[in-house]
């Protein structure tokens, strides 16, 4: 798609992005950020940094005749010293709320992390384009999913018709939050992480601050969460306190009572659902941290172990198990004065049987097989006539 001066060149602005909460101008264009500015100036955490400028569920909507489009980005592509490549980020074109293309941008930053040190190193790299052409004709409705693991500054919209924005279509908001495995982990595309499955089955607008390796119940993400317009509100808590080994058992209570009461101050009503951590085998019962399996990536893989001793339970260290009592044991506290805060065991989204038949390929995070089931199974009890987030379920 050369080119010409026949195609259109419509400036990127906030009517057109969905699923963002901030948008930085750079000196290639927009960087869209899910966190804003205030939270970002809080931490000092760069793999907090890196994981709220990945535009997980973020996408380019618009309405247009066009049959041709071009979206020049300049991506930032990791890589880990010693792992396997890993493959280009996915840009997902939806037609009318139906998948319509998929393709990738070549060139691009790279950010090299040496995980046995933390070290990093980044190197500028060009622009690229992702095209999809071949468009029915007729006005319709365009999204554009950006990768969910690869950070994406826009540089240029271009069509070969007039854009517009697309009207608000009445659909409830569902703002969540969590770890890696929300955030998109192994997913084959941005459409296809947990959340936007359940997203799209459920009719909403995912705004997703799913924040890979950062759901640490931070007092700026509870905030963000807090001053964000939202419907609906689910918190998937656990496996990052315990992979990071951050806090124990006593401190753990209090902080999640706090992150709640800050989000309440904002969304006082609203269905709230608190979901405990899926399966994780390596941390059912043994604390964290998580660490690098050396011997794994003498062989040029990528798997994680638990570094932690189960005895250290008895000192307050946090497992799987442990988090996951305490939580259902808050949310039956606190739901005798809040009627519309729920529990979701994370155990009926992916247990033991499911691990046997889709075991983690890494020990820490799903595959894409997996996304989808966790997706299905979210929608189905979340968004069901009895569900927490049924239809007509908005409080403000």
């Amino acid at each position: 798609m050369p080119l010409t001066d026949d195609w259109i060149t419509t400036p990127l602005t906030a009517d057109l992005l969905r699923g963002a909460l901030d948008l930085e101008r750079t000196e290639h264009g927009l960087l869209p950020h899910r966190l804003p500015a205030r939270a970002r100036a809080q931490s000092a955490d760069p793999q907090l940094a890196l994981a709220e400028a990945q535009p997980s569920g973020v996408r380019v909507v618009f309405r247009t005749r066009a049959t041709a489009i071009a979206l020049d980005t300049l991506p930032t592509k990791r890589v880990y010293a010693g792992a396997p490549p890993r493959p280009d980020g996915v840009y997902d074109l939806l037609v009318d709320g139906s998948p319509a293309g998929r393709t990738t941008v070549s060139g691009g930053n790279t950010l090299t992390v040496d995980l046995a040190t933390g070290a990093t190193e980044h190197r500028a790299g060009p622009i690229g384009t992702a095209r999809f052409t071949g468009l029915p004709e007729g006005v319709k409705d365009i999204e554009i999913w950006l990768p969910h693991n690869e950070t994406t500054e826009l540089v240029a919209l271009r069509t070969d018709a007039p854009v517009a924005p697309v009207p608000d279509r009445g659909r409830r908001i569902w703002l969540h939050h969590g770890s890696s495995i929300s955030h998109g982990s192994d997913a084959a595309s941005p459409t296809t992480t947990w959340p936007a499955l359940a997203a799209a089955r459920g009719g909403v607008e995912l705004i997703n601050l799913g924040l890979g390796g950062s759901a640490l119940l931070d007092p700026f993400v509870a905030r963000a969460l807090r001053d964000t317009p939202a419907d609906l509100i689910s918190l998937k808590l656990g496996i990052n306190l315990v992979n990071t080994d951050l806090m124990r058992l006593r401190a753990f209570g209090p902080a999640v009572h706090g992150f709640l009461d800050t989000v309440r101050e904002g969304h006082p009503t609203a269905p709230l659902l608190l979901v405990s951590p899926l399966l994780c085998p390596i941390h059912e019962d043994t604390p964290g941290p998580s660490l690098p399996d050396p011997a794994a990536l003498g062989e040029g893989q990528l798997r994680f172990r638990a570094a932690g001793d189960p005895a250290e339970r008895a000192a307050g260290k946090l497992t799987l198990k442990v988090i996951r009592a305490e939580l259902a044991r808050i949310v039956a506290q606190r739901a005798a004065d809040d009627p519309n805060l729920s529990y979701l065991d994370g155990l009926d989204l992916y247990g033991e049987a499911d691990n046997a038949r889709l075991p983690l390929p890494d020990e820490l995070h799903p595959d894409a097989a997996t996304h989808r089931l966790v997706g299905e199974r979210f929608a189905d009890r979340a968004f069901a006539a009895d569900g927490p987030f049924a239809d007509g379920a908005t409080h403000g």
